[in-house]
């Protein structure tokens, strides 16, 4: 009799109910291993599968823009993603990396020209606070690390991250002992700073003096070389960036930050010294320079124009040469000045 009855195939807005009611149901369950609480949780896996598959499509089709349309409207009518954040860490690790490129795809669907994914985290902008928090967890840093990035793609949830205390912890993250964690630290902090160029720029001028005391002293002065190469690249990529004008000037105008970069221009490092190069030229370009800023480039001018001398990438670059040349100009000319 069974097959006379086919069952009815399940849409996509049945698989995210379903997906949601088990959420529940492993969510208030004890972690326990009775044989109930096992067969939901394979079913679970299995449905966080199928919405993976209906977003990405599989080895034989493309995904159809009206079932993802239906799966993303559903999914966010509830607390469907409050409900796989929260549960996150019960999941076995092939669900937890389903589950994360879910909550990825999610971020860029559009329903009816609206990304309904941001109006739903400005509602619900607490759940950045578990994501963040996930950096202080081995096994779900991750997760919720690749999933924080998908998010702040919207910039409420950016400008959120970065007017909240979580910025200072990420100074923390980004040198903690296990690698990938403090990579993927790095990659969310870069994204961070860079993405939304005016709410970057609005957040820099408001936190200028403890954020750039935190950047000088934990990054581009740390004993790990990675994060101080990483670090002196982000902080070129910052300055140069022209919504960052006036913070740009601030930086510059400022000896202590100085001298961190004439430290940084003396490394063994070749790429430490590029990209130190590369924020160095700002402080010789700057056409006000303060006196103090003048007295220490004058007091190294010798020393700067034997490091210049020798100073190569090691691919021919037509544009640093030229920049090189414009920074020996600056030094060679800088006389001491009277009082």
């Amino acid at each position: 009799m069974k097959g006379l009855f086919k069952s009815k195939p399940r849409t996509p807005v049945d698989i995210v109910r379903q997906t949601r009611d088990l959420l529940v149901y492993v969510g208030r369950s004890a972690d326990s291993r009775d044989a109930k609480r096992e067969e939901k949780m394979a079913d679970l896996f299995k449905h966080i599968r199928d919405l993976k598959c209906i977003l990405y499509g599989n080895s034989d089709s493309e995904p159809v823009s009206e079932a993802c349309q239906q799966l993303t409207q559903e999914f966010f009518k509830e607390n469907t993603l409050r409900l796989l954040i929260t549960c996150l860490p019960k999941l076995n690790l092939e669900a937890r990396k389903d589950a994360t490129q879910v909550v990825a795809n999610l971020q860029r669907q559009q329903v009816n020209s609206r990304l309904i994914a941001s109006d739903y985290l400005e509602a619900n902008i607490d759940l950045m606070d578990v994501l963040i928090a996930g950096y202080e967890n081995t096994d779900m840093a991750l997760h919720y690390g690749a999933m924080l990035r998908e998010c702040i793609r919207h910039q409420t949830v950016a400008r959120y991250v970065l007017e909240s205390q979580h910025m200072r912890k990420f100074f923390d993250y980004i040198q903690l002992p296990n690698f990938d964690i403090a990579a993927d630290a790095a990659a969310t902090f870069k994204e961070l700073l860079t993405r939304h160029k005016s709410t970057v720029a609005e957040f820099l001028s408001r936190n200028y003096d403890w954020f750039f005391a935190e950047y000088n002293s934990k990054l581009l002065e740390s004993s790990n070389y990675i994060t101080r190469r990483q670090a002196v690249k982000l902080l070129g990529d910052i300055l140069l960036d022209r919504s960052n004008s006036a913070v740009m000037t601030r930086y510059v105008s400022s000896r202590d930050n100085l001298r961190i970069l004439m430290n940084l221009l003396r490394e063994s490092s070749k790429s430490i010294q590029i990209e130190a190069f590369h924020v160095f030229k700002l402080f010789a370009a700057n056409q006000n320079k303060p006196p103090d800023i003048v007295s220490i480039l004058v007091a190294n001018k010798s020393k700067l124009l034997r490091l210049f001398a020798d100073f190569k990438t090691d691919k021919e670059d037509e544009q640093f040469e030229a920049d090189k040349a414009q920074v020996v100009k600056e030094i060679a000319s800088l006389e001491p000045r009277d009082g």
